[in-house]
């Protein structure tokens, strides 16, 4: 069986990760600094940016193609897919763009991230439920 939704989302994430990546290698060779950081706070931004997507991106990836494979309808995986990119988009934007400190981007990126993973955690749970019971 296939996963197209999800291979899509997955594919926007890729290369959302591939610019971030991009982002901190730039102050890397910057300031030649193969590991850690430097006290430029737009450096430690783009590192946490970068860092943040590796750690939310994967289960939520994970999770939508479960639910794709499990035969949750399309539409709904589509709009926690769509949740969770735009979530993590915005959550890279408004850390870079923030610096670090409070942006709306940011909280907006992190509420529709978290929201994303809550709706495909339930949807999973209530497929699971359909097809035991």
């Amino acid at each position: 069986m296939i996963v197209p939704v999800t291979a899509v989302f997955a594919a926007v994430i890729g290369l959302l990760l591939l610019v971030l990546s991009t982002h901190v290698v730039r102050y890397r060779l910057k300031y030649q600094k193969g590991m850690g950081v430097t006290d430029d706070r737009d450096f430690e931004a783009a590192v946490r940016a970068h860092a943040n997507l590796v750690e939310y991106a994967p289960l939520g990836l994970i999770m939508l193609g479960l639910a794709e494979l499990n035969g949750v309808p399309g539409v709904l995986v589509y709009w926690s897919g769509m949740a969770l990119v735009v979530g993590r988009v915005l959550h890279a934007w408004g850390m870079i763009n923030g610096r670090g400190g409070t942006h709306k981007a940011r909280m907006a990126g992190i509420a529709l991230t978290w929201l994303a993973i809550l709706v495909t955690a339930l949807l999973l749970f209530w497929n699971v439920f359909q097809i035991y019971s």
